[in-house]
């Protein structure tokens, strides 16, 4: 880490200190205090022009007190001297007027981390952060012009864009725990288009996204590769409604396990919003299928040295073979589950803390994509999925899809316009293929999975 992002790390901790001591000072019995600085860029270009560019930077604090059992939580980017005065008397104030939650109080004091012994997860590029506006369009353009200079067909552009983000997070708790570090982010998507006999307009992307920014794919690359994605949506059509096993690319996979990310928080189990209520240690999915959320992998998304609580990062293995093993927990919902967080709290800008995933990832399995598209005789393989089709609590599930019909393990014709379903418990319980192709690019990830058979609402 470089010596000025130092010092901005040891600004922010000497900030929260200040805040910590007013607030306890005020009457808290308890204060925790999270702040950010960093700064944004977003450059888009389309049809070879720059189109918009985006820059900011922002500093905040959020603020969480406690007064026995009664909570209030506040924010502020107004980081004066008046402002902050401001901020902590308006949460004095707030904490006075809100109602006792005998499950409030701040994380057991046994399970905060040492920030100390925090590992170091690499997750801040200083030359990410260095990308002005001229070198984004630069990047940007580039993407866009592999693609439209691709194949004559690419008749029109929705753009490129490069977004860069790098910042710094400090955490400050009255229990003593002081924390504090940096991270980055840096992405490129292009989005070229394609008309097909009929004028139909096809619209196909594909887009890249790192920590550090030497690790991005070549622009031109991710160009061609987006040509190559809209080309071969030209000419899709409906099939007739059948059962057929369904095999699931990466992107529309994430969506699959970003849906069982939500039914595994501890919130949605307290309040019996989800399917999986009561499921612990029975088989929820196929034997093929395990499921960890991992903060502690270095250069990844979802990497964090702490939780939102102070808790030191751990591995958590939610799903082990088929079998659900965990709830994720912060403090707050393990206490309403009668157990202890497993370091799953996050904190939002305003210091309020609630459970969430990190790393959450389904392990991949042997099989290449090629090989699972080539094992399945005749099926649908799904590359987007439109719409919200989801009910948490049933697992019922019908979302829109667009993808290739697949006959005789050969991708055969583009398609679109179909509808897929199947209740998600039967749906994870029957995947028979997961693919090997892994990609860290989001924080969420599964590789190719194929299930082994869902209901495609098509044209009659």
């Amino acid at each position: 880490m470089t010596s000025r992002a130092d010092a901005e790390l040891n600004e922010l901790v000497e900030l929260g200190d200040r805040i910590l001591a007013m607030a306890t000072k005020g009457g808290a019995t308890v204060a925790e205090c999270l702040l950010r600085s960093g700064a944004e860029l977003s450059a888009r270009v389309r049809l070879d022009k720059p189109e918009l560019v985006e820059e900011a930077a922002h500093r905040s604090a959020g603020l969480r007190v406690m007064k026995g059992k009664r909570v209030a939580t506040t924010s502020t980017s107004d980081l004066t001297e008046s402002g902050i005065n401001r901020f902590v008397s308006d949460a004095l104030e707030l904490v006075e007027l809100s109602q006792e939650d005998p499950f409030a109080g701040p994380a057991d004091a046994a399970l905060i981390g040492d920030p100390a012994k925090a590992p170091d997860l690499d997750l801040y590029d200083p030359k990410g952060g260095g990308v002005d506006a001229a070198q984004a369009i630069e990047i940007a353009r580039a993407g866009e012009r592999a693609a439209r200079g691709f194949d004559p067909r690419i008749s029109n552009s929705e753009g490129a864009t490069f977004s860069r983000t790098a910042g710094g997070v400090a955490l400050c708790l009255s229990s003593g725990f002081r924390g504090a570090y940096k991270g980055s982010y840096q992405s490129l998507s292009v989005v070229p288009v394609a008309e097909d006999d009929g004028g139909k307009k096809r619209r196909g992307y594909h887009w890249t996204a790192k920590r550090f920014l030497d690790e991005l794919d070549d622009p031109k690359a991710v160009g061609e590769e987006a040509a190559r994605r809209t080309l071969r949506k030209l000419g899709a059509k409906p099939v007739a409604t059948c059962e057929v096993p369904v095999v699931f690319d990466p992107d529309s996979a994430r969506s699959i396990l970003g849906m069982l990310a939500g039914c595994v928080m501890g919130s949605s189990i307290w309040r019996k919003s989800s399917y999986l209520v009561g499921r612990e240690g029975t088989q929820v999915a196929s034997s093929l299928v395990t499921v960890v959320d991992d903060p502690l992998i270095p250069r990844a998304p979802g990497s964090r040295p702490y939780d939102g609580e102070g808790l030191a990062s751990r591995r958590n293995v939610v799903v082990e073979n088929g079998v659900l093993r965990t709830y994720l927990c912060d403090s707050y919902s393990a206490r309403k589950l009668g157990r202890e967080s497993t370091g799953n709290a996050a904190r939002g800008g305003s210091a309020g803390v609630s459970s969430s995933t990190t790393n959450f990832i389904l392990q991949p399995g042997t099989d290449t994509n090629a090989a699972i598209v080539k094992g399945t005789k005749r099926g649908l393989y799904v590359t987007e999925m439109m719409g919200f089709g989801f009910n948490a609590v049933t697992g019922d599930f019908s979302r829109g899809a667009s993808g290739f019909w697949i006959e005789d393990g050969e991708l055969a014709f583009p398609v679109s316009e179909v509808t897929i379903s199947l209740n998600v418990d039967e749906l994870w319980k029957s995947i028979d293929a997961l693919g090997s192709d892994l990609d860290l690019r989001t924080a969420t990830a599964a590789p190719t999975l194929r299930v082994a058979k869902m209901t495609i609402a098509g044209s009659g």
